[in-house]
């Protein structure tokens, strides 16, 4: 009995095993270009697949024959039959005209909330900024919100440069997370098998007694230093006339040969410039000889036009040539973003970004002297590039960005991350995410996507929500094991494309406010000194004095940036009084 059964065992392998077909071809583009990371649909089972950094792609399948969905950012979708039993070779075509048409990204996102919910969050259809602050939303309704993970900290240095300058900060330069992640949180290693690590508080709201704060912290794990992949930096350096100010290019001559220090023998450093001419100033050259590249970068010089999309085409196509599988695949773009020449609208470098991030290369955007507004073109390409924003005031700031934060500016441990959040209606009537602001451009926009962010080695990513609660004070203590939300993030281990999922479970543990942890009660400090440089309806009830004393009762005295906000705030408030005060004179 046992021979037959082991028999037939054996047929039904081999018939299983003959059902196996590997489906094997390329996507290009018209040109014959190879287009990697195209997303491939298999209508068969419906998994969704992508091709690889030359275009190829290897798909087993259970029949010889079947069909596929091809897409791609700023590309046809093409649907084909296909067969395994010859190579395939697929052509996308490029969108005419829609290519210009770049969607909309969004930061946070309310599932199922529609564009005419937020009818009543402006007055009139006006807004003091193109950034239009997230309002209550009722948890019943609409229990799920998030946003993206991006870990850009340009807004505060630049509102700081303002300050400095004894000027008002405009509005659209304040964007709160920006703000609010500048600093550095009490870190905590996540588990070993996880790459994010999680920890939640509840706490009083300073502005609203009615109301609770919930914080939220989530640490990236950090790259072994000795695991730290190769990199392929290619520094793209504007050297215009306009970057001809001690707080341009001298700046960034500055940094860039600080970061120097840092790179080791397997790193490539190679250098493209733009100005009266583009050219590559640099050819690939090893870490190791630093003498070398300390002097190509001594000897920039600015001068000539600003022909920023010329130069970025060369600098990808040099990181391109030079890439590294596996490895760190970056370019570092560093100008007053005032492109002046060539495509020179957010959308059209928008474009232009995307369609070169397909290949796995990163895009660090680095930002100095710019004028009130030129950062939201830097913003766009850094989000679009898969990558992080930083905005050099200062000597100082270039050091944090480019040495002492180096792993976490350079390094990535999670792409397209994007958090969720689902809270519980028994214990929130409603809820409001603090900063993560949409432009209203993006909220109009149908086609408008979730952008997720890339987080990088040993990042600590805060995020505060005011809430009002469904129950009294005195119960919090009895109801600490019940569940006030679930956590979900999205993300994708850096050059995969599978998607991952990471969960917690966020308890309602209720802290007094002086009873948290100290950086908590600072990171409240900070949201309420962007809510007011905002002029945000919900810092109608506080002033600069009441920023200061919670800053001042919670900064760790051997931070230097936390002892240098108290100086930051003395400054806004005399900048906005005595502003104030010269507005009703005026009246």
């Amino acid at each position: 009995m046992k021979a037959p059964l082991f028999i037939l065992a054996i047929l039904l392998l081999a018939n299983s095993l003959a059902a196996q077909y590997y489906l094997r071809g390329e996507v290009r583009d018209e040109k014959q270009n190879p287009l990697p990371n195209a997303r491939i649909l298999l209508h068969s089972t419906g998994y969704l697949y992508r091709s690889g950094n030359s275009g190829a792609f290897g798909i087993m399948i259970t029949k010889e024959s079947d069909s596929v969905t091809i897409s791609l950012d700023g590309y046809q979708t093409l649907c084909a039959k296909v067969s395994a039993a010859s190579y395939q070779q697929l052509m996308l075509k490029m969108l005419f005209p829609a290519a210009n048409i770049s969607k909309s990204r969004l930061v946070s996102f309310t599932r199922d909330l529609k564009p005419q919910d937020r009818s009543n969050w402006t007055v009139g259809g006006e807004t003091y900024s193109s950034l239009l602050e997230n309002e209550f939303i009722t948890a019943k309704k609409f229990p799920v919100t998030g946003f993206a993970m991006h870990t850009d900290k340009a807004s505060y240095s630049n509102i700081r440069r303002f300050l400095n300058m004894n000027t008002m900060v405009p509005p659209d330069a304040v964007r709160t997370e920006e703000v609010l992640n500048y600093f550095s949180y009490k870190y905590t290693e996540p588990p070993k098998d996880s790459v994010f690590g999680f920890h939640t508080v509840v706490s009083d709201c300073p502005w609203n007694p009615e109301n609770k704060l919930l914080f939220l912290q989530m640490n990236a794990k950090k790259i072994d230093p000795w695991k730290v992949p190769p990199s392929n930096l290619v520094f793209l350096i504007d050297i215009s006339g306009s970057m001809d100010m001690p707080n341009r290019l001298p700046l960034l001559k500055a940094g860039f040969k600080l970061m120097v220090e840092n790179l080791r023998e397997k790193d490539t450093i190679s250098i493209v410039v733009y100005g009266s001419s583009i050219s590559v100033w640099l050819p690939p050259t090893s870490g190791i000889e630093k003498d070398k590249i300390r002097k190509s970068i001594e000897d920039l010089t600015p001068g000539g036009p600003t022909p920023g999309e010329s130069g970025i085409r060369m600098a990808y196509r040099l990181a391109r040539s030079q890439f590294i599988k596996g490895g760190n695949n970056r370019v570092i773009l560093a100008t007053d973003g005032d492109f002046n020449v060539g495509q020179s609208t957010e959308e059209e470098l928008d474009k232009l970004v995307t369609q070169h991030q397909q290949y796995g290369i990163y895009l660090t955007c680095l930002g100095v002297g710019m004028g009130n507004y030129k950062d939201s073109k830097l913003e766009v390409l850094a989000k679009k590039g898969n990558g992080n924003f930083a905005y050099l005031d200062n000597e100082f700031e270039a050091e944090k960005v480019l040495v002492k934060e180096l792993t976490q500016t350079l390094y990535s441990v999670a792409d397209d991350a994007f958090l969720d959040i689902d809270f519980n209606p028994d214990f929130v009537r409603e809820y409001r995410l603090i900063g993560y602001d949409n432009k209203m451009k993006a909220l109009a926009d149908s086609l408008s996507e979730v952008d997720g962010g890339e987080v990088g080695s040993g990042h600590s990513v805060m995020a505060i929500f005011e809430i009002k609660p469904t129950i009294e004070l005195k119960e919090y203590q009895a109801l600490e094991k019940e569940s006030l939300a679930r956590i979900r993030v999205n993300y994708k281990n850096p050059g995969d494309s599978l998607n991952h999922i990471t969960g917690y479970n966020c308890p309602l543990q209720y802290r007094e406010f002086n009873d948290i942890d100290p950086s908590y009660r600072f990171a409240t400090a900070l949201t309420m000194f962007g809510s007011l440089l905002k002029d945000s309806k919900y810092s109608r009830r506080y002033n600069w004095s009441d920023i200061r004393e919670i800053a001042e009762h919670a900064q760790n005295p051997s931070d230097g940036l936390q002892k240098e906000f108290l100086e930051i705030i003395e400054k806004a408030k005399k900048i906005y009084t005595h502003s104030r005060k010269r507005r009703r004179s005026e009246e």
